[in-house]
């Protein structure tokens, strides 16, 4: 039994190490010449104009967390009724103990408000005159400088 789980240990081992050395190697090989042209934000001349970083909603990390954990909880349900199904009683309450787990764990989320979805304020570029378009907030205090 000890021996399948060494072929597996092995080939992980095997496929990290192969990753590892062609990593170092096309390190090792690779020219880095950087320049200015290379280091700007657009690579294709394009005069980049406003922020390159977009506000992203992090409750997407949650709402795909809580996919996962579920997911994977399904996933585990599955294999785990086929094999234990001779084992009765005692396979149940485990199982039961797993899943009341994780539902209280989702209960503690929707407590927290965690998966409450909050509507962000969009950005809208806006027109200056003289400087071009603007994200409403850098406009904003633009004018008030001025």
């Amino acid at each position: 039994m000890i021996e399948d789980f060494g072929y597996v240990l092995l080939f992980l081992v095997t496929g990290a190490l192969f990753v590892g050395v062609a990593l170092f190697v096309s390190k090792l090989i690779r020219p880095d010449r950087p320049n200015a042209e290379k280091l700007l934000t657009y690579e294709c001349g394009e005069i980049p104009f406003g922020n390159a970083r977009v506000q992203f909603n992090n409750r997407f990390y949650i709402i795909g967390l809580m996919f996962l954990i579920f997911e994977v909880e399904i996933l585990l349900l599955f294999p785990w009724a086929t094999v234990f199904k001779d084992v009765g009683w005692l396979a149940f309450w485990a199982m039961f103990i797993f899943v009341s787990l994780i539902f209280i764990g989702f209960i503690y989320e929707l407590g927290k408000g965690q998966l409450k979805w909050d509507i962000p304020r969009p950005i809208r570029p806006t027109y200056v005159e003289g400087v071009g378009v603007m994200e409403e907030s850098e406009a904003e205090t633009l004018k008030k400088s001025a």
